[in-house]
């Protein structure tokens, strides 16, 4: 059975509101939480970049729903013992209820300090030495690490949770799902792809999750809601490395003036017709994903909850 959830996008939204619709999404029917971890929104029109594990705390508190990060770098901005440390925390609030989705980053958010952005080769060797980093520190033991990307000096966490937080792993190409499958507990990946789950299964992922996330723009308007996921969201349809190799919010205002209304109106699910949402959503589990985030672009918040409660949630589980 597909659990189907809430993603919280950080880019877009202030706090208080992320808190809000956590509340919100819990009331609707929603059956767990995901949420983004970002330095830098996709653009100034988002406007918003909070820090992830502050909000993963402040959720802990007004929510019993799991949470899972979609997705954090644990390669630059943070080194994977402070992740590490971190993930136990944020497990340990939850009472065992936070789920730990990594990924090899974007240079948007990895590239604040002045560090070199490898390429992707490079990233992904760097994502598997810090999942191994992470593992170790997980255990509570004293922990020293010398290798090919990461150094750690005795180090030892005292706040850990009875399990360890899962780690998922993102990829949204064959090598990053064959990554997934020798290393993480579980897959991450944005499109319903079901070669990209086979792949993993067939690496190694065996029976373990697979999640996936999309974003809708809700408003019995279609045309207007095309509108708002243009101006808000139209990096999403920039095509190949774009989305991991551009440094700053201006270089992706400057690639989306490519991205037309049309492009959106073509790409998402748009609008207030509870067929189109089912099929949307529905690709994930017909796809063989475990589960499915669900994001509205926009402010119509509380109409976007009330119209998965009562039409598209019950839909998705008959």
């Amino acid at each position: 059975m597909t659990t189907y959830g809430y993603f919280l996008s950080s880019e877009e939204f202030t706090p208080a509101e992320l808190l809000d619709q956590a509340r919100m999404a819990e009331q609707a029917g929603f059956e767990a939480l995901a949420i983004s971890d970002h330095f830098h929104p996709w653009n100034d029109q988002q406007g918003q970049g909070s820090f992830v594990w502050s909000m993963i705390g402040a959720l802990s508190q007004v929510t019993p729903l799991p949470v899972t990060t979609l997705v954090t770098c644990p390669t630059v901005r943070l080194h994977p013992a402070v992740n590490a440390q971190a993930a136990a925390t944020a497990a340990v609030l939850t009472g065992g209820r936070f789920r730990f989705g990594l990924g090899s980053g974007e240079a948007l958010n990895e590239h604040i300090l002045g560090d070199p952005w490898p390429e992707a080769p490079e990233r992904l060797e760097m994502l598997e030495e810090a999942v191994e980093v992470i593992r170790k520190l997980f255990t509570g033991e004293r922990v020293s690490h010398r290798g090919t990307h990461y150094r750690v000096e005795n180090a030892r966490l005292y706040t850990v949770p009875e399990e360890p937080a899962p780690l998922y792993i993102s990829g949204f190409g064959p090598q990053a799902a064959a990554l997934a499958g020798r290393i993480g507990d579980g897959f991450v990946t944005m499109q319903p792809d079901t070669d990209l789950v086979e792949r993993f299964r067939r690496a190694g992922g065996g029976s373990k999750p697979v999640i996936g996330g999309l974003k809708v723009c809700w408003d019995t308007d279609r045309d207007r809601a095309v509108k708002t996921a243009h101006r808000l969201w139209p990096n999403e349809q920039l095509p190949g490395e774009l989305a991991q190799l551009l440094p700053t919010p201006a270089h992706f205002e400057q690639a989306s003036t490519l991205v037309t209304e049309q492009m959106i109106a073509d790409a998402l699910t748009c609008g207030d017709k509870a067929a189109d949402h089912l099929d949307a959503v529905g690709a994930y589990a017909n796809a063989g994903f475990d589960e499915v985030y669900v994001n509205q672009i926009g402010p119509d918040q509380k109409q976007f909850f009330d119209f998965y409660r009562t039409e598209v949630l019950p839909g998705l589980r008959a």
